[in-house]
């Protein structure tokens, strides 16, 4: 079972994770959640922010409530999660390592920043992208649901996720599904073949020319096996003709 614990000033605000997938890993027993709100451990008259030294925009963060919440916190070896947009950024692969823990902590702050000392608690500093949220809450919803339903039995089968966008490292193909034929819309063919080899060819084919075409940054780093490589070049000359 995976034990998520999270440090917010909020936890109203992670009512989602009581629904869907998140929601029925914790009625499986799959998975526990606790929530702290780190108020609670502040000294002086329950701040848990304060002026920046050297002067400066906004409050920041203060050390204490954070360091009395984790030692709070009976802890295995876990990851602990700062939330901040000058961490490494969260993508697929990520969630997929997360998913590999026995217990995730996360850090949602508020405020113009930290107290920088709350980093030294730390083993990961995570952002979602380039762009600033006003806290950390809706940012940790999204990497727990993102690894939640990487668990093993979370999802009823394995191919549910590793088909998906990302996990194969290009963006997933199209797919249809009742009626054959909606508004003048019809089923490709080859869909409606039962040639498994076939709809797998073509399967590969769609996800390399969204991919190519949507998001070519990440064929950068895609793993192109001798198949991909002469189906993508087939997918370059047809887009240098057009």
């Amino acid at each position: 079972m995976m034990k998520i614990d999270i440090l917010t000033l909020f936890p109203e605000m992670f009512a989602p994770l009581e629904h869907s997938i998140v929601g029925k890993a914790r009625d499986k027993g799959l998975l526990e959640i606790n929530y702290h709100n780190f108020r609670e451990k502040a000294e002086k008259a329950r701040h848990v922010d304060d002026e920046p030294y050297g002067g400066g925009q906004g409050m920041l963060l203060r050390a204490q409530p954070i360091f009395d919440t984790l030692d709070s916190i009976e802890q295995a070896n876990p990851r602990v999660i700062l939330l901040d947009p000058a961490g490494r950024t969260f993508n697929q692969a990520y969630a997929e390592e997360l998913a590999q823990e026995e217990q995730l902590i996360f850090i949602c702050g508020h405020y113009e920043g930290y107290d920088e000392r709350i980093k030294t608690l730390v083993t990961d500093e995570i952002s979602l992208g380039d762009y600033v949220l006003t806290g950390g809450e809706l940012a940790a919803m999204t990497m727990i649901d993102a690894t939640v339903r990487l668990i093993p039995e979370v999802i009823g089968k394995e191919s549910s996720h590793t088909d998906d966008s990302f996990s194969s490292g290009l963006l997933e193909y199209p797919q249809y599904t009742r009626p054959y034929e909606y508004r003048g819309m019809v089923v490709p063919e080859v869909l409606m073949s039962g040639h498994h080899e076939n709809i797998r060819k073509w399967r590969l084919e769609q996800s390399l020319r969204k991919t190519y075409q949507r998001r070519p940054d990440l064929l950068e780093q895609y793993p192109f096996t001798d198949e991909a490589a002469a189906i993508f070049e087939k997918i370059k000359s047809e887009s240098t003709v057009d």
